[in-house]
């Protein structure tokens, strides 16, 4: 596996995902901006989270949020404008924190101007930017597309939804005329333009990329051997103009995603990772019914840390965008444990905007650009008691998304001010990752129980610390002994060679 060196920052990053159109307005124009991000990096610093991923800021016709981008170098006018962004990159810096962007490498919106050139009959540089087969009638294997659009001949594949034309990086193995390879002219002038889009964010002052979708780069390709190789290629031009830039993954696959240089890989929702057994199912295993099962995902992340050389590099999310909310399926007693499972893990954690006080997913409301039943997860988010929940100052029904209307809705001042809220115990258990190494992203993990209580050691050169935590509502007896550094919920205590365990707890005991 290649080695990738880590950018030193990242050992000890703590992601806060913003969704910027649903954060903070100042405009009062019923949308987030770059401004109220920055109006409120000191909230996300007090939490006590040192990095930002914010999710596609740039020109859109937004028919997806924002992933169907047509402009690569220019930010939404929604937001702000360049200057403005690259203010924000300052203020985080000021401030010791650092941020990724999200790079969306594998296709574009329909509006953008490479995909109108493309679209010509006559020949020009930008024909081969994306995948077109040489017939209206055919589409491309395996693939969705859209014929009939153009006056030139031919289909083109998209990624997703049907506004989203693939961008072409070429064939590991072709089988058709019109199919090209990984070294034509068309897709190395795609994998050149994409690394002067990461060139151009990177000399603004971004620190790296979260990267979309990032397995789907080169088609019908054996074992992602051809799309490793190009992520390889990326950083071997990162390596030399930016060495420090940190790149994670939206993969799945750690050893394929980390062989092609990416320094972490994001644990997917969605596959055969079983994260949803932990959160998101009619039983969850952080649930005080005690019905639920970790064994599936804790085979599966054993498998997958096993093949990352034992490194940890797998990040998981308390949620993002495209899943419901941590809330929807556990309860508020039941939330401080599932932190405390997702802040004391290899790899850095990733808090999603408005989880950290446990907002509500709204489902069956309307979509709002391309969300669907993501929409309810998307929601403004919940700062105070005011109007619009102190998200805008734009009347209610000029909101990009409603706010949650339960007047009894969680809000971020309210909790603050709470010492036994779930802000609070978020804010306590990443302090308390951040003063034990072992618990880091580069600490080793070594699971000792996959039911109830779940155990796992965390180990470095310099401490060992044993995690148990209990979810079920029912006292459980470990035989260990040591020193109880930490706990989560009613507590617990050691005796005579055994830790008792209340119900709904979580204890971290120093070996």
């Amino acid at each position: 596996m290649r080695k990738t060196k880590q950018p030193k920052w990242l050992e000890n990053a703590v992601f806060y995902e913003i969704y910027p159109q649903s954060f903070c307005d100042t405009n009062a124009d019923g949308i987030g901006d770059f401004q109220g991000i920055i109006d409120r990096l000191d909230y996300i610093q007090e939490l006590g989270c040192n990095a930002i991923w914010m999710n596609p800021c740039y020109m859109s016709p937004f028919l997806d949020a924002g992933y169907d981008i047509s402009d690569y170098y220019r930010t939404a006018p929604r937001y702000g404008t360049n200057a403005d962004i690259k203010r924000l990159f300052d203020e985080l810096h000021k401030r010791g924190m650092h941020i990724l962007l999200d790079l969306v490498p594998g296709h574009t919106s329909w509006d953008h101007p490479w995909f109108k050139e493309s679209c010509k009959a006559a020949k020009n540089e930008f024909t081969d930017r994306y995948i077109w087969t040489d017939s209206t009638w055919e589409g491309p294997e395996n693939m969705g597309s859209l014929h009939g659009i153009s006056e030139r001949c031919g289909s083109v594949g998209v990624n997703f939804f049907s506004h989203q034309p693939a961008l072409n990086y070429g064939y590991y193995k072709t089988k058709k005329p019109w199919e090209q390879k990984m070294n034509d002219p068309g897709p190395a002038a795609t994998l050149e333009a994409m690394m002067d889009v990461m060139r151009f964010w990177l000399k603004l002052g971004c620190d790296g990329f979260r990267c979309d979708m990032a397995h789907s780069l080169v088609k019908r390709d054996e074992n992602a051997k051809g799309t490793i190789a190009i992520w390889n290629k990326i950083r071997k031009f990162l390596d030399v103009e930016f060495p420090d830039a940190a790149m994670v993954s939206e993969w799945g696959e750690p050893d394929k995603s980390l062989a092609g240089g990416f320094h972490m890989d994001f644990l997917l929702h969605f596959g055969p990772s079983h994260y949803n057994d932990l959160f998101r199912c009619d039983e969850p295993f952080f649930c005080t019914r005690g019905k639920g099962s970790a064994k599936q995902f804790v085979k599966t992340y054993v498998g997958n840390y096993e093949k990352t050389g034992g490194k940890g590099l797998i990040c998981i999310p308390s949620g993002n965008h495209d899943m419901s909310r941590l809330s929807y399926q556990l309860e508020t007693c039941e939330l401080p444990l599932a932190f405390a499972f997702i802040l004391s893990m290899p790899g850095a954690p990733f808090i999603y905007y408005g989880d950290e006080i446990g907002m509500r997913y709204l489902p069956d409301i309307p979509s709002v650009e391309g969300g669907y039943e993501r929409t309810g997860s998307r929601t403004p988010m919940q700062w105070d008691r005011s109007a619009n929940a102190g998200f805008s100052a734009a009347p209610a029904d000029a909101l990009y998304i409603r706010i949650d209307p339960d007047e009894n809705r969680p809000d971020a001042a309210s909790q603050m001010k709470d010492p036994a809220s779930l802000w609070n115990s978020v804010k306590s258990m990443i302090a308390f990752r951040r003063r034990h190494t072992c618990l880091q992203s580069m600490g080793e993990v070594e699971f000792i129980s996959d039911t109830y209580p779940l155990i796992y050691r965390r180990k470095d050169k310099n401490e060992s610390i044993l995690v148990i935590i209990q979810p079920a509502d029912a006292l459980a007896q470990v035989k260990t002994s040591g020193e109880i550094l930490f706990t989560v919920g009613s507590g617990a205590e050691i005796k005579d060679g055994v830790c008792t365990v209340n119900g709904v707890s979580a204890v971290f005991i120093k070996e």
